[in-house]
């Protein structure tokens, strides 16, 4: 290759000049598998390469935006990846080749639960409008849909402890986390009284704040 002779060198492209046929070969690879030639004889003067281009028929594969490839993880910080929380305790009961242990059966948390807690969210379509439709100054309908909000909401909260402590790998958060649900069960559903006794009710403040 001549000293005088340029040519423009984009990334992953090989660039060989022919003096003897005053032309320029375009070698290289997409990095995907797909090799390619180019023989640019129009773009060439003699003793200098000003240019290279790849014809229209050489095209790149189309590769999908979705692949493992093109996917990135943004990470929490601009260090290391690392854990938020350790992984807790891996504990086999037995050996490897036992059996898995089938829980036993319970009809008051299984189905009997699952049930009742639908009829309770079902129930609460209708125990929204009806305080406002009797009256906010009904006070049974404001007891009413008081207890169902506090039992539903309850119910999806130790569903929430349940699912992400399990009693088998963290029994004392688990347990722990029990009681404080009950307790804050307890404190809520005292509040309420109070609200509804000595107050002007659920309903009537919902009203208040909504035309405030």
């Amino acid at each position: 290759m001549s000293q005088d002779s340029e040519c423009a060198r984009p990334p992953n492209l090989t660039f060989a000049l022919h003096h003897q046929f005053h032309a320029c070969t375009l070698t290289g690879s997409f990095g995907n598998g797909f090799n390619y030639s180019s023989y640019g004889a129009e773009a060439i003067l003699p003793g200098r390469c000003l240019e290279a281009r790849i014809h229209n028929q050489v095209r790149q594969p189309i590769k999908s935006a979705f692949a493992p490839g093109n996917v990135r993880v943004a990470a929490f910080h601009a260090g290391g990846r690392q854990q938020i929380l350790p992984a807790g305790p891996q504990v086999i009961d037995g050996t490897a080749n036992d059996a898995a242990v089938v829980p036993p059966t319970n009809a008051s948390e299984g189905s009997y639960h699952w049930t009742f807690e639908r009829l309770i969210a079902a129930g609460l379509i209708p125990l929204t409008i009806a305080p406002f439709v009797a009256g906010s100054l009904n006070p049974a309908t404001d007891a009413i849909i008081c207890g169902a909000v506090l039992v539903h909401s309850h119910i999806g909260f130790d569903a929430m402890i349940v699912d992400y402590f399990p009693a088998r790998r963290v029994p004392k958060t688990k347990k722990a986390l029990g009681w404080v649900l009950r307790a804050a069960t307890v404190a809520v559903g005292v509040g309420l009284y109070e609200f509804e006794t000595n107050d002007i009710g659920v309903t009537e403040a919902i009203k208040k704040i909504w035309t405030a």
